[in-house]
């Protein structure tokens, strides 16, 4: 299966939103892992769904995808892209990201967080597991998303906003 710089190859403003956006997930999903070595009953679910509920508008914005950027849309082409969002089984492209939204999307990821809890547990070896699979639901997490947005952005005809990013 093609990740999403595979899937943006044609399009440099679109493997650009890639990049940029991998750079994000990448800090994020550090976090995650830094966050599930520490055995602390629920401290990496709340950081998962903190990290996951800033990083998804942020990515969406890499692609055009905010609420705000598609009220700036005409009319029709923000039926376009709302079709196209319906049409890939995207609930976090074109909304604003809740708590709730986020859990609720994070449902296909629930067993490698749940096989992260109970692991972070045996001392040592079970926080590097907790860690590296902490960062891996983040990062696989993130990566969907990337390629929803990019096959909304391709469906709808979307041109892909030109950002510069500071950091």
């Amino acid at each position: 299966m093609p990740n999403a710089l595979h899937m943006a190859a044609d399009d440099t403003a679109m493997q650009a939103a890639v990049k940029r956006s991998r750079k994000l997930l990448n800090k994020r999903a550090m976090i995650a892992a830094v966050a599930s070595a520490v055995p602390v009953p629920g401290l990496d679910w709340a950081v998962d769904a903190a990290l996951l509920s800033k990083l998804i508008p942020e990515i969406n914005k890499e692609f055009g995808l905010t609420p705000a950027q598609l009220d700036q849309l005409d009319p029709k082409k923000r039926d376009q892209v709302q079709k196209a969002a319906a049409m890939v089984g995207s609930v976090l492209i074109g909304k604003f990201i809740s708590r709730d939204l986020i859990i609720k999307a994070t449902a296909k990821i629930g067993l490698r967080l749940t096989g992260k809890q109970l692991a972070k547990y045996v001392p040592l070896a079970g926080q590097l597991v907790a860690a590296t699979v902490g960062f891996a639901a983040i990062r696989y997490f993130g990566e969907e998303h990337m390629k929803d947005c990019i096959r909304v952005a391709r469906q709808a005809q979307l041109a892909i906003p030109l950002l510069e990013h500071s950091n």
